[in-house]
């Protein structure tokens, strides 16, 4: 796979290109080239798979500056469609495209995906407690910073949970962040912010290499 030759490459960005919103062909190329230079780095000798998760992450953590451990397991789930534990070429330019350019519509959907741990179409107390948990600074003087944290789920519930069922479902995520979009990352940054984003655009759609 990570010999792909250039005429393969050319028809799956020209076929991913057309699957996938907001990346035309030259992207999609691109962005395989890029994928396969990833794989190419990758010790594993199942590579056929795809991206495994330790590569993954890295590419989350240094490109991308997340930093939280929970979260970056639940990005690598999110892109990873057929779990299978490997990002495949398709799962790498669709993930990329919601993460680099995706409508807010997309990146709703894909933030509470992130958000529900447990997959069970729910964002519950104990899964905002923990995400907040892990993305707070504790202070060294507070006496229980988990009361503080409990504090911050109730108010967090009382202004997104429009249902009062005690968690959040997709409906109450999703008017909540359309009411006020910076609620969109409410727990934990799932997503890179714009100086990423340029840098890796500019990085990933410089000219393809010679033919």
């Amino acid at each position: 796979m990570s010999a792909m030759s250039r005429k393969i490459i050319q028809n799956l960005a020209e076929t991913l290109s057309k699957q996938v919103k907001h990346f035309n062909k030259t992207e999609a190329e691109c962005l395989i080239q890029l994928f396969n230079g990833l794989l190419g780095e990758q010790t594993d000798r199942r590579v056929g798979l795809g991206l495994d998760r330790s590569k993954f992450r890295n590419i989350l953590h240094n490109t991308f500056g997340l930093t939280d451990d929970m979260i970056m397991d639940r990005v690598f789930r999110a892109f990873d469609k057929d779990n299978d534990s490997y990002i495949s070429v398709k799962e790498w330019v669709e993930g990329l495209a919601i993460f680099l350019r995706g409508t807010l519509d997309e990146k709703i959907k894909y933030c509470f995906d992130v958000y529900d741990l447990n997959g069970d179409g729910y964002i519950s107390r104990e899964e905002m407690f923990h995400m907040l948990k892990n993305s707070l600074i504790r202070q060294p003087t507070e006496e229980d910073p988990d009361e503080g944290i409990k504090d911050l789920v109730e108010i967090t519930l009382k202004k997104m949970d429009y249902d009062h069922d005690s968690r959040l479902s997709y409906a109450d995520f999703e008017k909540a962040v359309r009411d006020e979009n910076l609620l969109l990352e409410a727990f934990g940054t799932c997503l890179p912010d714009a100086k990423s984003i340029l840098a890796f655009e500019q990085h990933a759609f410089q000219e393809p290499q010679e033919r």
